[in-house]
């Protein structure tokens, strides 16, 4: 499976008109150069953390290893979101290859189950009911799904706001479970391919904490990494669309697309941080794009919008997680007065 931009045909002449405009500047074209040194660059904090763990063995200086690992690993998923869109290779099968690589292999997440969650929110972003990425699960970011529950779910409900980073220290193993559960339900295509790439990472994983650390080490190092690497990794997801409106599925594409989306201010630095994720209106617009093309993008879709007169978000990263944090605090509210009531 891999994510596309929808056909003109579905997506209105607004669109149309940007995607030649885009097309016309060559934004849409390959950049193999900018990849072979991003995946270099990657590959080497990845190489080069292992190495230092080996080399450094039974110590605690190795929790500054697990902190360069954590985000070594985000920057590896990031690269697994670009292949999955196909913005590094022409063709499929070698972008499936390196996500396979990436993703089950490299961080312990399916490659497939991902992509399919991913298209899914690719092509309904923010909506209540067809987005997996705003379906009522541990966090709820639809009012109506507040209500009536208990016990801890409803505790975590009434104070979501609050546990939000904290709640992502788990993310980590939620995507190894979430892996887990849809090689079993079949989900993914290649089940076996990738139950071996996943067994195959985890038991490397843990033998090499066993193997280099004491048992008090290794479970510390097993904390920090995958605490790390969850909240790391959703901090660059959590700036995009939380917050934003939810559309009811009636708007065009370009309409859906950015009025549900949110860009991040920020230089070169904001850029490598989040992978390019920080123009995130750009990308849900032209998802084949290539990341380092979504700047020279974003002055012409911005344009464009205030041509439309569609609303265009950019904040600063600070700014996108205040809004997040405050709509959950929001959506909370109901389930703060269904337990005061109580």
């Amino acid at each position: 499976m891999t994510i596309t931009v929808p056909s003109r045909t579905k997506t209105g002449s607004d669109f149309a008109v940007l995607s030649r405009r885009i097309t016309g500047e060559g934004l849409m074209r390959r950049r193999p150069a900018y990849y072979l040194v991003r995946l270099s660059v990657v590959t080497l904090m990845l190489v080069g953390g292992w190495t230092a763990f080996f080399l450094i063995g039974s110590s605690w200086w190795q929790l500054v290893t697990a902190v360069f690992l954590a985000v070594t690993f985000t920057q590896v998923g990031l690269i697994g979101h670009d292949l999955a869109h196909r913005q590094v290779f022409r063709t499929k099968r070698p972008g499936d290859v390196a996500g396979l690589i990436a993703g089950n292999l490299g961080v312990g997440m399916s490659y497939g189950w991902w992509m399919d969650k991913h298209t899914r929110h690719h092509n309904n972003p923010n909506h209540d009911d067809l987005d997996p990425d705003v379906a009522p699960e541990v966090l709820i970011w639809a009012t109506e799904s507040a209500l009536g529950r208990r016990g801890l779910k409803g505790f975590i409900t009434r104070h979501q706001a609050a546990l939000f980073f904290p709640l992502l220290t788990l993310l980590a193993v939620d995507l190894k479970v979430s892996s887990v559960k849809a090689l079993r339900n079949g989900t993914v295509k290649r089940p076996r391919l990738e139950s071996t790439l996943l067994i195959a990472h985890g038991v490397a994983y843990l033998s090499a904490l066993l193997v280099v650390l004491s048992p008090l080490q290794a479970v510390a190092f097993l904390l920090v990494h995958q605490a790390l690497f969850g909240v790391y990794l959703g901090m660059t997801f959590a700036p995009n669309h939380k917050g934003m409106p939810h559309p009811t599925g009636d708007e065009d594409f370009l309409r859906k697309q950015v009025i549900t989306s949110r860009n991040v201010r920020g230089g070169w630095l904001t850029d490598a941080a989040l992978g390019g994720l920080n123009y995130q209106i750009e990308h849900h617009l032209f998802p084949g794009m290539p990341t380092p093309n979504l700047r020279k993008a974003q002055p012409i879709v911005r344009a464009y919008c205030a041509e439309l007169g569609v609303a265009y978000e950019e904040t600063s990263l600070v700014t996108s997680y205040r809004q997040a944090l405050q709509y959950l605090h929001e959506v909370g509210a109901p389930a703060r007065a269904e337990h005061a009531a109580r």
